[in-house]
């Protein structure tokens, strides 16, 4: 069955770098998109980037320039890189995958931004 996994993340000072990683397993994972997710105190979950299958990405306007989402289909893995963090990124972060009308989800990746 589809597994993914997140790793990565922890609290950080503005400004700061971290790096989300997504395990994959139990579907052809080059053959997909693949998403990231957040979810802020007191917010709706909302998309923050995704990756296809030919490697083309989008970003929401609020992190375009500052993350950068990438993937290794040797290691049915993908990453998130967020640079210059902000308190406002504060967030549960979560892996996306949509297989037709099916979405999984990952456990979670705590990320806060703090002095």
């Amino acid at each position: 069955q589809v597994q993914l996994v997140e790793s990565g993340g922890g609290l950080v000072q503005p400004g700061g770098s971290l790096r989300l990683s997504c395990a994959a397993s139990g579907f052809t994972f080059s053959s997909y998109a693949m998403s990231w997710y957040r979810q802020g105190p007191g917010k709706e979950r909302e998309l923050v980037a995704t990756i296809t299958s030919t490697h083309s990405t989008y970003y929401a306007d609020s992190v375009r320039g500052r993350f950068t989402i990438s993937r290794d289909n040797a290691k049915n893995t993908v990453y998130l890189k967020m640079n210059n963090l902000k308190p406002d990124d504060t967030a549960v972060y979560y892996c996306n995958l949509r297989l037709g009308l099916n979405w999984y989800w990952g456990q979670g990746a705590q990320v806060t931004v703090s002095s």
